[in-house]
């Protein structure tokens, strides 16, 4: 018999890659949504990628909630959580609490179920903010400095979410493995318009909203090679215990990203903005907007990380980032047409 495989948060971008990733690999995929409503979309979505059959199924269960965990994680060998609660608040409060305690309640569930290793999705978030830029790139070593500011409240949860998990799995952790999966900006293609929310960034783009660029910079991994790097850390024994960012290479910027879409793309690019925003209007506007005021500490800062160790250890390759942008712009595209609506 194959073995189960859980992936939280099913209803997700990267989800359903690794959900696309397992059952092509012969597990058996088991999948949490926080309403079974959403499992025949989800369903769907995977069937365009992928042979489905009998060997992916559903369970209810809310990270916010105790209820449901111990009978998603019944009888599964293996544990990819990368469900985390989305929130453009600022109150720090009602983000932290909820991403903490959700990712306890997942490992204590898998702990409880026997499961060999959780893979939990964390974030360069939880890596290279709250410290000074530096020239050589950051690694697994490092560690976000939370009380050093610049940063959202969801990345700050992110980081005290992953340092959380470490100290269960330390403390009452048992014989459970724990690895993480330390991703940079994850684009690619997206299996539904649900989970191309994720590419929100690509599709204002390309809509020309906003019609100039913010000074952002980027380091850009592809969603399908980001589900590859939680596989390979998942059976991987060198993987226990560790670290793996998911990077493709340095950061690029908003303007280099909008370039390549014109330049590719041809009419389908035409709206695409190619001027840059002065950072006092961002920051302006981002009084106003949460989305954008998130932004306001990223402006002119680039963050480098290495993913030598994932290319080392567990013979990882990325793809360029260009590849992983057009993907994206193509995919929405398709989405959007299947979907009646405009490309």
């Amino acid at each position: 018999m194959p073995d189960t495989v859980l992936v939280t948060g099913g209803t997700g971008y990267v989800a359903g890659w690794c959900i696309v990733s397992l059952l092509e690999r012969g597990y058996d995929v088991r999948t949490t949504v926080r309403n079974l409503d959403r499992s025949a979309g989800v369903r769907a979505a995977i069937e365009h990628e992928t042979s489905v059959g009998n060997s992916l199924s559903f369970v209810t269960a809310d990270l916010g909630s105790d209820d449901g965990w111990d009978d998603a994680a019944a009888g599964c060998a293996y544990v990819l959580h990368v469900a985390s609660p989305m929130s453009s608040s600022r109150d720090e409060q009602s983000v932290v609490g909820p991403a903490v305690e959700g990712v306890e309640r997942v490992l204590r569930a898998a702990r409880d179920a026997g499961a060999r290793r959780v893979v939990y999705t964390s974030t360069c978030g939880a890596i290279y903010y709250g410290h000074p830029e530096r020239a050589e790139p950051f690694d697994e070593r490092d560690w976000t400095n939370v009380d050093a500011g610049g940063m959202s409240t969801y990345v700050k949860s992110k980081a005290l979410a992953e340092r959380a998990a470490w100290d269960f799995v330390e403390r009452d952790g048992g014989s459970l493995e724990f690895t993480t999966v330390n991703p940079t900006g994850i684009f690619g293609p997206a299996l539904s318009l649900e989970s191309a929310s994720s590419l929100r960034l690509i599709d204002r783009l390309l809509s020309g909203k906003p019609p100039i660029c913010p000074d952002l910079w980027f380091s850009v991994v592809d969603v399908r090679d980001v589900a590859d790097l939680h596989l390979r850390a998942m059976t991987d024994s060198a993987a226990a215990g560790e670290r793996f960012i998911a990077n493709s290479g340095p950061p690029i910027s908003m303007l280099d990203i909008a370039r390549t879409l014109r330049d590719e793309l041809g009419d389908q690019a035409s709206k695409v903005p190619t001027r840059k925003a002065p950072d006092w209007l961002v920051r302006f506007a981002g009084r106003f907007n949460n989305e954008l005021g998130s932004l306001v500490p990223l402006l002119g800062h680039r963050r480098n990380a290495s993913a030598a160790k994932a290319q080392r250890v567990l013979g990882w390759v990325s793809r360029p980032w260009q590849a992983t942008v057009l993907d994206s712009a193509r995919s929405l595209a398709a989405l959007h047409r299947a979907d009646g609506g405009s490309a």
